[in-house]
């Protein structure tokens, strides 16, 4: 068994693992408790486990713990709080912009990411962001509205 210790929404957290290669995924929802994350296909398509990882959007089904040791891991539950919530988590709730809820993990984190890197992108730079995560729903309209909105311009 292998120790690794995490730096996931700001704090230090340790966990035992079996396996080294044990996806990112699995050590935040079962040994961390942080239910953000939400396993989809498990292969790295649909966006519904995306975490941001040092700044960059990631899959954490395709990210063993051993990658993310040593590295910055913001999940959903350490984007925003109830009492503060994150701009892009606040436009999603006025903008409606969901439906089932299971993209959604995936659609703010993803967005949350772009607008750390390009603050105002236009909606080829919103569409290019999202375009891994997958929706059944049909709410894609409300969610580049929600990240627009968030950027503080309307495509």
């Amino acid at each position: 068994m292998a120790r690794f210790t995490l730096n996931v929404n700001g704090r230090s957290e340790s966990l035992d693992a079996d396996d080294p290669e044990m996806p990112l995924l699995y050590a935040l929802r079962d040994n961390l408790a942080l239910h953000g994350p939400k396993f989809g296909c498990g292969l790295g398509q649909c966006g519904s486990c995306t975490v941001i990882v040092d700044g960059n959007a990631v899959r954490s089904c395709q990210t063993s713990v051993r990658e993310a040791q040593g590295k910055r891991i913001t999940t959903l539950e350490g984007l925003g709080t109830p009492d503060r919530l994150h701009p892009v988590q606040a436009a999603f709730i006025a903008e409606q912009a969901a439906q089932c809820g299971y993209c959604t993990n995936g659609m703010i984190m993803s967005a949350a990411a772009l607008l750390e890197k390009t603050p105002r992108p236009n909606e080829t730079k919103i569409r290019d962001a999202l375009a891994g995560n997958l929706c059944r729903c049909g709410t894609h309209v409300r969610v580049i509205a929600a990240v627009a909105r968030a950027a503080g311009s309307r495509t």
